[in-house]
């Protein structure tokens, strides 16, 4: 007990809580302080044009630049490629005709390939526009996604026209 006594000066610990309560004015006062409101205001308005900068700067890494000159069905020739390069994220590949339609709400489109509707491949996509190349026969890369109905249901990531 001497050694404690020597530390603190020779005084005995206080008995005052760790816990303190605060005045509900300080609290109000604080939370309705100009400054405070102004800050608030200020994080929202920041947020919100980031969001809108980012939102129409975003573009996929490695896209291929014809991207935005495809207009229509007939403009898409062959060997034509759309997407991403990212072979290590899209590493599952399928070839087949580009038909419209999932199956029981998994795909939007779905690629038709020999050996019938078993093998069919339903299709989303993060990245490419699948509608400029429907009813043609491509190539995809993409990444295997889980499914409750689909036999395979893919996130397509890059499209071959063949």
């Amino acid at each position: 007990m001497e050694n404690i006594q020597e530390e603190n000066n020779g005084k005995i610990p206080s008995s005052e809580p760790l816990i303190h309560s605060f005045n509900k004015e300080t609290i109000r006062s604080a939370i309705s302080s100009p400054k405070i409101i102004a800050l608030f205001i200020g994080v929202v308005v920041v947020g919100i044009l980031t969001g809108y900068f980012l939102s129409g700067n975003v573009s996929t890494t490695g896209s291929s630049s014809n991207v935005g000159e495809i207009l229509n069905l007939s403009s898409v020739p062959k060997g034509t490629i759309i997407g991403s390069d990212d072979t290590k994220t899209f590493n599952d590949i399928a070839e087949g005709v580009l038909k419209e339609g999932g199956v029981e709400g998994e795909g939007a489109y779905h690629l038709e390939r020999p050996g019938g509707e078993s093998q069919n491949v339903y299709l989303t996509s993060s990245i490419v526009d699948l509608s400029k190349v429907k009813d043609r026969k491509i190539k995809v890369w993409g990444q295997t996604q889980k499914a409750q109905h689909a036999g395979w249901l893919m996130d397509v990531g890059k499209v071959e026209v063949l």
